[in-house]
């Protein structure tokens, strides 16, 4: 009994010393020293652990309990000591080179994509003017993509050698060569009179050069309503042109033909790249093509359970990376998915 008194004894003056003991070391090398003379293998816990062989069981309970406290809280201390004085030392070594009441350094921050500024801002502006911002799936079905927007089943856009298609649980589906199946699904599944846009991702096998690629950005709009006409197309995609060039800019409209149009139109901006003097980015033509227009084919209206006596409309498709092109002055698209950074920080 006496003998287990005085272990019990001895590791209540650990207890009451170690916290002290870690107090005083000021660095890193005196807490190694203090940790080892309690948990070390020749350190005060080792040698009272070894002795406890001729205790009763009961009294190795207890001095066994009252050490594993002692061990588990010297590691604790032993822990949060080290982490201070390394910080210490940290700001002692910084101080030393470093006036710390001077502001930090600035951390280089993220910015958008300037296609992605370019499709927000054409957005922004179409919602400024009316329109609804509507979405729809890249992958879709020929129906959506073609013979509702009254393509024929003759026609070579939906070739393999124009189209990507891809098989989809036994289906066969392809990637959206337009955003225009947006118009399909809106159109059938709300009540008229309508006016949307559906900004997004599109695909075609097309030669990548200075204007095209095989997968590139579009912004679909449609109106659609009992008295509009092709004055009103081109109203608000003059107002559009103005406001995203922020000046008045030489517009045309060309006839042209697209299935799901009549009369169609293509509108040609006055290349800002070279303000019609002829480059790469216009084919040296002074103008480029920006989009495609026309009133809606009366086809597509019945196609979308529409009377074409009672309704009719108008439909437009812009291509994001050319409008970006004449916005920022680059003469080539594919300088836009190069992730280059000296060119991206530009903008």
């Amino acid at each position: 009994m006496p003998q287990t008194q005085e272990i019990i004894k001895s590791l209540e003056k650990i207890k009451s010393e170690y916290s002290a003991g870690a107090d005083r070391a000021k660095s890193a090398a005196e807490l190694a020293d203090w940790k080892a003379r309690y948990l070390g293998k020749k350190g005060e816990l080792a040698a009272i652990m070894s002795s406890l062989g001729g205790l009763s069981v009961d009294d190795k309970k207890i001095a066994g309990r009252l050490a594993n406290e002692i061990k588990t809280a010297v590691e604790e201390i032993y822990e949060k000591s080290i982490r201070s004085i390394h910080e210490s030392e940290y700001i002692a070594r910084l101080g030393a080179v470093s006036d710390l009441t001077l502001p930090s350094v600035g951390v280089p921050r993220g910015r958008t994509h300037p296609l992605s500024d370019t499709m927000e801002e054409i957005s922004s502006i179409f919602v400024s003017l009316g329109f609804a911002v509507a979405d729809g799936p890249e992958i879709e079905d020929d129906y959506h993509n073609f013979a509702a927007l009254n393509f024929p089943d003759s026609h070579p856009a939906k070739e393999m050698q124009d189209t990507f298609y891809v098989s989809s649980e036994g289906a066969e589906k392809l990637l959206r060569t337009h955003t225009s199946p947006v118009q399909i699904r809106s159109m059938k599944g709300g009540t008229p009179p309508f006016k949307f846009i559906a900004p997004g991702r599109v695909y075609r096998h097309e030669a990548v050069d200075a204007t095209h690629s095989y997968v590139f950005h579009q912004v679909e709009g449609f109106c659609v309503d009992k008295k509009t006409n092709l004055a009103d197309l081109k109203t608000v995609l003059e107002t559009f042109i103005e406001k995203f060039f922020g000046k008045k800019s030489s517009v045309r409209f060309r006839p042209s033909y697209f299935p799901f149009t009549e009369p169609s139109v293509e509108v040609d901006v006055e290349c800002l790249v070279c303000s019609g003097a002829g480059c790469k980015a216009c084919k040296n033509s002074g103008f480029i093509e920006l989009l495609g227009a026309g009133m809606i084919h009366p086809n597509v209206l019945s196609n979308c359970g529409l009377d074409p006596n009672v309704w009719q409309g108008y439909a437009f498709g812009i291509g994001v990376e050319r409008f970006a092109m004449q916005k920022y002055g680059v003469d080539d698209m594919r300088l836009f998915y190069k992730n280059e950074m000296r060119f991206l920080r530009q903008f």
